[in-house]
Formats: structure tokens, C-alpha cells, sequence
């Protein structure tokens, strides 16, 4: 009610007789409740709203990190696999038992980039199965961590967060002493970041400084971590 409906209210109380000290004291009380509850009830819509555009912004900004270092990522992906040394005949990982047929030498090429150009064409269902074949056919090519490394992306691109943190710790497995286990590890943290589980992407960040203190990685951890730092204090 407003403070006119209530002079109203009062006249006509006035007017028929029935207003007394009492019902005036009365109605007055009840509208100076009805203004409290609606002032209180208009600020806490005004909070709703802040909350709401602030957590926006966080998640844009968040979005927004993570564009940046997947660029990173890819671009370094892609010169590891034009650095990488032709694979020759001794090279090859030997096939299963009884298979009849021999690789040829550039056939593991030949499935890598085609598994990596499934990515960039964003196919990255079928990416994850031909990188997985790669693997299973190469474990011990050199670019075997790099291709389980894109099978992480693959599932961040696709917003499985959870599948792609256990994707991209196999690559900290396979290749501790990889840079490639630096990159996981920073794409670990975002994806726990995305999750809302700060805290453990600052442990996934904290290890990769530690253990990794020199790669280019590292670099955007410290940053990273600074950034989470002052946002708390």
C-alpha cells in the first residue's frame, strides 16, 4: 500500500463511524509492515540481479581464458608434430599377434593427421576414436602422449569437463617427463575451473609449477594463480 491509499483508507473509516484511535493506530502498523516487506522484497530481487550479472561476467571471463589457452595448446601440438622425426621401420610398435597385415612406415602419419584434421573440422567424436587408434596401434610412438593430449580437448571442446580431466591426467602418466604433461596439467586446472572446483585447479597448477617450473605452461600457471589470489583477497 502507499501512503495515499492509507489517508484514504483512514477518511472512509472516519466517514462511516467505525474509526477509532485503536483501528487508525492498527492500520497504520499494518501498512508501515506491508512498505517494510516490500522494500525488503525489492532488495533482495536487486541482490538476484547483481549475483546473476556477476557470475555472468565470471563465467564469460572464464570462457574467455580458456579460448586463449586452447589456442595455445593447438599451436604447440602442431609444432611438436611437424618437429617430430619420421617414424621408420624398426620404429613401429608391433602389430597384435596373428595379424597377416605389416604397417607400412608413414601409415602411423598418415592416421595421426587424419585423426588431427577430424579435430580442427571440430568432427571431435570421431577424432577421440581415431587419436584412440592411434594409440592402441603406436603406444610407444613419439607422438602418442600428444594424440592422448587431443583426446583431452576433444572432450573439453565438447564441455565434458569430467571425461576430459581423466583423459588429459593419462597424458601426465604416459609422458611425466613430456611437456606435453605440462600442457595437460594447465588444461586439468581450467577444466576444474569450469567445474567451479577452484581449489583443484589450483593443486593441477601448483604441480605443473613445481614439477614443470621452466615450460611455457608454468608461465600461464603463475598467472593463473595470481589472478585467483587477488580475486580472493
Amino acid at each position: 500500500m502507499t501512503r495515499r491509499a492509507g489517508t484514504v483508507a483512514v477518511a472512509l473509516l472516519t466517514i462511516t463511524g467505525c474509526a477509532t484511535r485503536a483501528s487508525v493506530r492498527q492500520l497504520h502498523t499494518d501498512l508501515a509492515r506491508v512498505s517494510s516487506d516490500v522494500a525488503e522484497l525489492k532488495h533482495s530481487q536487486e541482490l538476484s540481479v547483481s549475483e546473476l550479472t556477476r557470475a555472468t561476467a565470471e563465467i564469460r571471463a572464464l570462457q574467455a581464458r580458456s579460448e586463449a589457452v586452447d589456442n595455445t595448446l593447438r599451436q604447440q601440438a602442431t609444432a611438436a608434430a611437424e618437429r617430430a622425426p619420421q617414424q621408420g621401420p624398426d620404429d613401429a610398435a608391433p602389430r597384435p599377434a596373428g595379424s597377416p597385415v605389416r604397417e607400412e612406415p608413414d601409415d602411423a602419419g598418415r592416421l595421426y593427421n587424419a585423426a588431427l584434421a577430424n579435430f580442427r573440422a571440430r568432427e571431435h567424436g570421431q577424432a577421440v576414436l581415431d587419436f584412440m587408434d592411434f594409440i592402441a596401434r603406436y603406444p610407444a610412438h613419439p607422438q602418442a602422449p600428444t594424440a592422448q593430449l587431443w583426446v583431452g580437448e576433444a572432450y573439453y571442446e565438447q564441455r565434458d569437463y569430467r571425461q576430459a580431466i581423466i583423459e588429459l591426467e593419462r597424458v601426465v602418466t604416459m609422458a611425466p617427463t613430456s611437456f606435453v604433461a605440462a600442457d595437460a596439467l594447465l588444461k586439468i586446472g581450467l577444466a576444474h575451473t569450469m567445474l567451479r572446483e577452484n581449489s583443484r585447479a589450483q593443486q593441477a597448477w601448483r604441480r605443473l609449477v613445481r614439477e614443470y617450473p621452466g615450460s611455457e605452461s608454468a608461465g600461464k600457471a603463475r598467472a593463473l594463480l595470481r589472478e585467483h589470489a587477488a580475486r580472493r583477497s
